[in-house]
């Protein structure tokens, strides 16, 4: 079930290609990212100190999180993203579209 939300969270794709999409995402207080499911695995850079709330698999985790706090999440996970702090969270979320191929020998 997704979070009540004061806004919806803003994304701005920085960069993208046939491997990797780079998309910063800003938080008011109270907004949320929506209930959604990526079809990519990804990582997520933490930008500003704030207070992140995570809701999957029926569960709610909420903890602080700081500058450079970084984490890895694998796709085809539901899941919702909520800005529990009283001032703004952003961060920025790279997903890895597909594996970069190798030079061939």
């Amino acid at each position: 079930m997704p979070f009540e939300s004061t806004a919806p969270a803003v994304p701005t794709v920085l960069a993208e290609d046939d491997h990797t999409k780079i998309t910063r995402w800003d938080f008011a207080p109270g907004a949320t990212t929506g209930w959604h499911e990526h079809e990519m695995d990804y990582a997520v850079v933490i930008l500003t100190d704030s207070i992140m709330a995570y809701e999957a698999d029926g569960e709610v985790t909420e903890k602080p999180v700081k500058i450079g706090d970084s984490y890895l999440r694998p796709k085809g996970v539901q899941h919702d993203v909520r800005n529990a702090g009283p001032g703004p969270l952003s961060f920025i979320e790279i997903e890895m579209k597909r594996a970069a191929s190798t030079p061939e020998e």
